[in-house]
């Protein structure tokens, strides 16, 4: 390691699923050169999905150029798909990054902003076929790697995508130094993917999501944000 340090934006927004973030972020920064920062349009608080106010440290239109790029999801990532300053913001970044990375719905802006074309991508499970729109390859892996693409499924798994990162940066040794710190030791799954829930639970949370995503006018901003990429 060097004196140098790894720059991670994460790119945090009004409505954001914190978790998204704030799993990837209590590992990444444990890597000995991290240094994240949160980044949106503006320095105002953030609020999340459920109400938790964040301060960006650093907004889109300041000039640095990150090594890692981070977008967490959330219903609400839909409006960014159709922002257009995000969407340059993140194919200039997409230029010099070593990395571009989503959890689970964040890989929705990455490929509204054409980064993810011909690219196997993780999104959580009730958006994951939105992707194609965008010709991504949804994969039903918890962290997906292709090239320098990292995906992550659903808002559980960005604590695995942190891992999967340090592990490729500095090491299986410090990957597991850092499961044994957090005391990551998950029980067994008993119903958080749809192959392993009850039916019934299936249905419900998927017409509880739709109906979210109706109410939020969210659908018609991903299909907006897909007939802009078939035009480009």
């Amino acid at each position: 390691m060097t004196d140098k340090k790894y720059k991670i934006a994460i790119l945090i927004f009004p409505g954001v699923t914190q978790l998204d973030f704030t799993g990837p972020a209590e590992v990444l920064a444990r890597m000995p050169d991290a240094d994240i920062t949160l980044v949106w349009k503006t320095l105002d608080p953030i609020s999340s999905q459920f109400g938790l106010k964040y301060y960006p440290d650093s907004t889109i239109f300041d000039t640095v150029q990150y090594d890692l790029i981070l977008v967490p999801g959330g219903f609400d990532c839909a409006h960014l798909m159709v922002d257009s300053s995000i969407l340059i913001w993140l194919q200039k970044q997409a230029e010099a990054a070593e990395y571009l990375t989503s959890v689970c719905t964040g890989s929705l802006v990455l490929a509204a902003a054409g980064l993810l074309d011909g690219y196997k991508a993780g999104c959580h499970w009730g958006w994951a076929e939105h992707l194609r729109k965008f010709g991504a390859k949804p994969t039903r892996e918890r962290v997906v790697i292709d090239r320098n693409r990292i995906t992550a499924g659903g808002v559980t798994s960005g604590i695995d995508f942190g891992l999967a990162i340090v592990e490729r940066r500095c090491g299986l040794d410090l990957a597991e130094q850092i499961i044994l710190s957090i005391e990551y030791d998950p029980a067994p799954s008993a119903g958080g993917l749809p192959e392993t829930a009850r039916t019934e639970i299936v249905d419900l949370a998927r017409n509880r999501i739709f109906e979210l995503n109706m109410a939020g006018g969210h659908l018609e901003m991903i299909d907006e944000a897909a007939l802009k990429f078939s035009v480009v």
